[in-house]
């Protein structure tokens, strides 16, 4: 009987232990879901900071769309160059910190006009799919306001991460009234995805032009971001002295 009682204790401790081990799994795993699902919408609710990366573009530079590409430079500049970009491409986001400074005195000098390409092509890879294209459309809209850079700069600067939540529309929106845009137009733009379709039809042309395509390395090529062209050529933008080579 007594050893009846101690097998039916020691059975006792093992369920217990047991449960306990299942309960320790699970607050694990509920407090990994919190964890995953806060860290993934960390940009939820965030007022997107427009003074975190100021444009410092003179006052009689012109910031204009055409088409879906955004034009920021003087009249006469002799040289140009065209950046392809994804607001969410985090290389992107590096090509921007380390020569925005240097494009913008560029563009100041009247030296240097830029085309930039808003290019949706990371627009699965946010958490929802969709901001990649919200983005590129509302950056058009800020170019009809004569406010591209700034607004431009500011969504660089506070960029989100690949494969989390972008910002939505109305942070978009408040976005552009931070950077000092009034048209009612640019919210109507933002909302309505003015150039949704235009954008991703030139996106279709910007992944099938053979120009455009780089190397890889491990037999991998095709279009990628951030793209630099000068005179139709590819610009090897990870040379330091890039942009003074194409300023001559």
């Amino acid at each position: 009987m007594v050893a009846q009682a101690r097998g039916a204790s020691g059975d006792r401790r093992k369920w217990i232990i047991g449960v306990g081990a299942v309960v320790v799994v699970v607050v694990l795993v509920i407090g990994g879901v919190i964890w995953t699902i806060a860290d993934r919408n960390q940009t939820e609710g965030q007022v997107i900071n427009s003074g975190a990366s100021t444009s410092a573009l003179a006052g009689d530079v012109t910031q204009k769309r055409d088409g879906v590409v955004a034009i920021v430079g003087k009249t006469g500049a002799k040289a140009s160059i065209d950046v392809y970009a994804d607001f969410l491409c985090p290389i992107c986001g590096e090509f921007e910190k380390q020569y925005k400074g240097q494009v913008e005195q560029a563009i100041n000098d009247g030296k240097l006009q830029v085309r930039y390409h808003m290019v949706p092509l990371l627009n699965e890879r946010s958490s929802p799919p969709g901001y990649s294209l919200d983005s590129a459309n509302a950056a058009l809209a800020a170019a009809n306001a004569g406010k591209f850079l700034q607004f431009h700069d500011a969504l660089f600067a506070n960029q989100p991460q690949e494969g989390k939540r972008g910002y939505d529309k109305a942070q978009l929106i408040e976005l552009g009234k931070n950077v000092g845009i009034t048209d009612p137009a640019f919210a109507q733009t933002v909302n309505a995805g003015t150039y949704d379709q235009q954008l991703n039809a030139a996106f279709q042309q910007i992944e099938n032009d053979p120009k455009l395509a780089q190397d890889f390395g491990g037999g991998q090529s095709g279009f990628g971001t951030p793209t630099v062209t000068a005179n139709g050529s590819i610009v090897s933008w990870q040379d330091p002295d890039w942009l003074k080579k194409v300023l001559g």
